[in-house]
């Protein structure tokens, strides 16, 4: 059975150590970063030789949005910023839509040609333009837009067989700190904060199979960051409708500091009501996890992580090239225009 733990490897291939810890029963998912790439060849081996290590075999992911954050380049076809997307809806409402259905499935169905089962996308932040760590990575500054564009996107994904991920819950647009080596703070109200950037994981509730809340400390409606604050989680699950798996944010980020030590982070976040939980690129931090977290599977867990499997019979590289549906969308996607982002 699969845990609530996601967890990096060291390199390329798999080394003694990284076989050991995947093989701990609270590690259910592996996050691979640019450093784990070299070639689409070597990738494949990669991904192969981690689905071999369980039953059921572990999910591998990826943050793989477009723009400045592709994980993979060489061999992958470059993906556009989503303001790129936004401003294109400003031009043409229709080509938007159809260009953002396309970026999901070429950005699903090309993972998943390469053994990648699942990537965080799409970012719901709304582009208030005081986020430079967001910035272009957000869709558009209406919320209304950025749920419809995210819809198309998250469309394409399903069309690929990949599930998606709604992120930075409730929203990190406005914080300008960057939640890596800061700790950010939105001072709102609640009641601003759900009529704004709340207001797309309302709408796409039912669609989104999973969410991570933002490292933002929301002041007014509680001291702890978002993915450590029962009172968001609560709000997401009980007044917005979300029923899939919620992801703590890498737990090694600078805005994750207030929880204490690696392990208190990883409890804080499973206790205010997270599902997994992301240790990445620190392997001392990765063993004091899976050494001392103290977990019990709830009743719903393996329920919602099931909606985090990928759907359907994924299509090797070479015959998914050799597809009209990868040949047109490849094409939408040529003929977005360079954003200003």
């Amino acid at each position: 059975m699969l845990g609530p733990v996601v967890i990096g490897v060291e390199g390329t291939e798999l080394s003694e150590a990284d076989r050991r810890r995947l093989a701990h029963p609270l590690v259910g998912m592996v996050i691979l970063f640019k450093a784990n790439f070299e070639s689409p060849g070597q990738l494949r081996q990669l991904t192969d030789e981690i689905h071999a290590l369980r039953q059921p075999p572990l999910l591998i992911a990826v943050d793989h949005e477009g723009g400045r954050v592709q994980r993979f380049r060489k061999g992958f076809t470059r993906l556009p910023a989503m303001r790129q997307l936004g401003e294109l809806w400003n031009r043409d409402v229709l080509l938007a839509c159809r260009a953002a259905a396309s970026t999901g499935y070429v950005l699903a169905s090309e993972l998943r040609a390469h053994g990648v089962d699942f990537s965080f996308t799409p970012v719901l932040d709304l582009d208030w333009g005081r986020s430079e760590v967001i910035g272009d990575r957000a869709f558009h500054a209406d919320a209304r837009v950025v749920a419809m564009l995210a819809a198309q996107l998250m469309h394409g994904m399903v069309m690929a067989g990949m599930a998606n991920c709604g992120k930075h819950f409730p929203g990190h647009g406005w914080a300008s700190a960057d939640s890596h080596v800061a700790v950010p703070r939105d001072e709102r109200t609640l009641a601003q904060l759900l009529q704004d950037d709340a207001a797309p994981y309302r709408w796409l509730g039912p669609q989104l199979a999973a969410v991570m809340p933002a490292h933002v400390v929301y002041d007014r409606v509680d001291k702890a960051p978002a993915g450590f604050s029962g009172k968001w989680l609560r709000k997401l699950r009980r007044d917005l409708g979300f029923a899939g798996a919620v992801f703590s944010d890498d737990l090694l980020m600078e805005g994750a500091s207030t929880a204490g030590g690696v392990t208190e982070r990883a409890n804080a976040a499973l206790f205010a009501g997270c599902d997994l939980v992301l240790v990445c690129n620190d392997l001392g931090a990765m063993d004091r996890v899976l050494g001392e977290l103290q977990w019990q599977r709830s009743r719903l867990f393996d329920q919602r992580l099931a909606r985090l499997q990928p759907q359907g019979y994924a299509l090797g590289l070479n015959d998914l090239q050799a597809t009209e549906l990868y040949a047109l969308a490849r094409k939408d996607l040529e003929a977005i225009p360079a954003g200003s982002g």
